[in-house]
């Protein structure tokens, strides 16, 4: 599975440019499916993640064709999903990643019939798809499960209103997906506000779906007859672009990111500055620079535009090496913790008890072999390995591929020493 090899204590310098987000681009290719037309989306990341959604995608029958954009020189991804042949999703497939729940309100919206098993991905604490399950019917689905398998179906998809108990990610880009060819008019109230969920709003629209809202806790979509070809540009990713923040205080040094949307990073840059991290914003870039030792901050996980969850751990490697103690609330999800063990082998001085951590800062970590166990707690731990003294490492690095292109790459063209060894 691959590890990463870190001899830390550099302060990191220099330039960097984020990738496509992830979050963005899975449902913007689940959403492909609903289109007999072909659909381009430009600045695709090449990820674990995009991989296997677009072996799904070949599974189900769509053409799929990644390349490169010649005027910017970024992957792109087309998808022609006219000839699509199934509407059963390959189980062990499935099972590799979270976001292939997005398929099931694109496969009926377009065909009027699904089967999925259950998803897998990081093992961070439950995510029910009972949100997505009941958006669904909602809409006029029939769902049964059976044998660890979901069918749906549905003679036709009809508009309706819904009010979600929880402003789910997941369950709002379903609901969106699913609406955009039903009859009449949907009304999602209570709707998750991720940037994401706008790229996916602008994506549907380049296509001719009619969907307003998105970014806001009502999104209105008035169902369409047919859609067109599409292209579009992903935005940049958010979390990437916040560990690379994060990894710049914790190293003592200071970065340039290009290629992001500062509005997007607010809530980790608010928590930077409260750190005594000095953080400039600009056209599409924003510079970090740490100067000594960070000062302990609290956090407290929320919904967009709260600060994410997804950042959570990578904070608590900064905490680890803050002046002052940090206490941290995870309300989002129930077992994100799994990276305070590892960082305890190299000499954190971290308390945990349910949804609180109570992180004491040490001067300095000490390297040591540590494993990932899911996305985030992996970066976290390559976080802690560039503060720490000594040499580092991150085993298992498979779970950190599935998020962040050619990290070790991007971090060594900040100075950073790592390398990767199969």
């Amino acid at each position: 599975m691959g590890k990463f090899v870190i001899r830390g204590g550099r302060p990191l310098s220099g330039r960097v440019r984020a990738s496509g987000s992830k979050n963005a681009v899975l449902p913007m290719l689940s959403a492909a499916i609903l289109n007999a037309e072909p659909c381009t989306v430009i600045d695709t990341p090449d990820l674990k993640d995009v991989e296997v959604m677009l072996d799904i995608l070949r599974w189900l029958g769509a053409a799929v064709e990644a390349g490169f954009d010649p005027r910017s020189g970024r992957g792109t991804i087309t998808v022609h999903a006219r000839n699509l042949k199934t509407h059963e999703v390959d189980e062990h497939l499935m099972r590799e990643m979270r976001s292939s729940i997005f398929l099931m309100g694109p496969l009926l919206g377009r065909l009027g019939h699904a089967r999925v098993c259950y998803p897998g991905g990081c093992a961070i604490g439950p995510r029910p798809i009972d949100y997505h399950l009941r958006v669904l019917r909602a809409l006029g689905a029939r769902i049964e499960e059976r044998a660890g398998f979901i069918y749906a179906e549905a003679d036709r998809l009809v508009g309706c209103e819904v009010h979600l108990d929880f402003p789910s990610v997941g369950a709002t880009e379903n609901l969106i997906m699913a609406a955009v060819l039903a009859e009449g008019t949907t009304v999602v109230r209570n709707a998750a506000k991720e940037p994401e969920i706008v790229d996916l709003q602008n994506f549907l629209n380049a296509m001719g779906a009619r969907v307003r809202g998105a970014g806001t806790d009502v999104i209105r979509v008035q169902g369409a007859s047919r859609l067109g070809p599409a292209e579009h540009a992903v935005i940049p990713d958010r979390i990437e672009a916040g560990t690379f923040m994060v990894a710049a205080a914790g190293t003592g040094g200071a970065i340039t990111i290009e290629n992001v949307i500062p509005e997007h990073v607010e809530a980790v840059t608010a928590k930077l500055r409260e750190a005594g991290v000095e953080v400039e914003a600009g056209a599409g870039v924003v510079h970090v620079s740490a100067r000594g030792r960070v000062r302990a901050v609290d956090y407290k996980t929320l919904p967009y535009p709260g600060f994410p969850t997804d950042m959570q751990p990578q904070f608590m490697a900064l905490a680890s090496v803050a002046d002052g103690t940090s206490i941290i609330t995870e309300t989002v999800f129930t077992n994100r913790f799994t990276q305070a063990e590892e960082l305890r082998r190299m000499g954190a001085s971290i308390k945990t008890e349910g949804y609180t951590a109570v992180v004491q800062g040490m001067e300095r970590l000490s390297g040591a072999t540590v494993t990932a166990t899911d996305l985030r707690s992996g970066a976290a731990l390559v976080v802690a390995g560039l503060e720490a003294e000594g040499v580092t490492t991150v085993e298992n690095v498979i779970h950190v591929d599935r998020g962040y292109e050619a990290l070790e790459v991007k971090l060594r063209g900040l100075g950073a020493d790592i390398e990767r060894i199969a």
